[in-house]
């Protein structure tokens, strides 16, 4: 069976990225196509719109339970998951996985699932790694994989961190190869068949929510001692291949990459605060401390003036490890 279902997720670049590979591709395609950009939950996204203006292909932002149509482009609403089914489209504000909702890997998991080798994953530019263990999946499920030329893409993370998960990809193109590629690749038959594997089933069940629990969720790995940054609850470690991530039993799911930093995000938000909290204190106690001069209290002036001195330095101290940093 040939492959029928496009799946393409991108990042940062992204949007300059789609619009040159939806410009070059035909429109006689037999082959419907669904699109993941990341963008901010609250934020009007115009992507449809402008791809439609310059493909031969339909774009458009699909409906919760739209029957798939070849010759389409289905892109993934702001706050939504947008996710494959046979036949039909879901669109669900399940659990954001990398801190994305839409995100890339529940796209790529549902697509490999529902169509197996009938699907081509496509990465392309963006930061850090999601959209690696959805590739993953593709591959798994016997569908086809291609990325984006990590020299060429404007923001290399994603494809080089996709390269990494996947071993092999089927193909490695600059962006001005992949239309052409693709219109290929749909033309001809992919034979790879296999079971797929429970884990990318219950993986791609989570991000419906069809199941979120911990039984459920510790199948896929083990408990470890971290907390989940969106919810605080425990987090699993799923080892199942070579992409390591983590789900708490909600449904959030990261990648390592992706978590680390998350946690280096919450790790100086704290360590500002520490800092304000030290210079509000050292202004309070060299404050209470020329109170305490005032009425003669020299004792206790120097105890007051010596805490001031105190929380000073240690607010020197994190500036400087901050700035450091940076």
């Amino acid at each position: 069976m040939k492959p029928q279902i496009v799946v393409i997720g991108a990042s940062a670049g992204g949007f300059e990225a789609l619009r040159q590979l939806f410009t070059e591709l035909p429109g006689n395609l037999e082959a419907s196509f669904f699109v993941v950009l990341h963008i901010p939950a609250n934020s009007p996204s115009h992507l449809a719109k402008l791809l439609n203006n310059v493909s031969d292909l339909r774009v458009k932002n699909p409906e919760n339970g739209e029957k798939i149509q070849k010759g389409y482009v289905y892109v993934a609403p702001p706050d939504r998951h947008l996710l494959v089914k046979q036949g039909f489209i879901r669109l669900y504000r399940g659990p954001r996985e990398n801190r994305h909702r839409p995100a890339i890997d529940p796209l790529f998991r549902s697509a490999a699932v529902a169509y197996e080798a009938q699907v081509l994953g496509v990465i392309m530019t963006g930061f850090l790694d999601d959209g690696s263990s959805g590739l993953l999946a593709v591959k798994h499920c016997n569908g086809i994989t291609m990325v984006q030329d990590p020299e060429d893409a404007q923001h290399p993370d994603m494809p080089r961190n996709a390269i990494a998960a996947v071993g092999e990809v089927d193909y490695q193109l600059p962006l001005d190869q992949m239309a052409s590629a693709i219109a290929k690749i749909i033309q001809q038959p992919n034979h790879k068949t296999s079971p797929i594997p429970e884990n990318i089933k219950t993986e791609a069940a989570i991000s419906e929510r069809i199941f979120s629990d911990v039984p459920e969720t510790k199948t896929l790995g083990s408990l470890v001692p971290m907390s989940c940054p969106e919810c605080s609850g425990p987090l699993w470690q799923i080892d199942v291949d070579s992409v390591r991530r983590y789900r708490c039993h909600v449904g959030h799911g990261f990648t390592a990459k992706s978590l680390l930093n998350q946690q280096d995000k919450a790790l100086e938000k704290a360590l500002w605060a520490a800092m304000r909290m030290m210079e509000e204190r050292s202004r309070l106690a060299f404050s209470m401390a020329e109170d305490e001069n005032r009425k003669g209290r020299d004792k206790s002036a120097e105890i007051f003036y010596e805490r001031a001195e105190e929380s000073r330095t240690h607010s020197q101290m994190l500036r400087k490890l901050l700035t450091d940093s940076n």
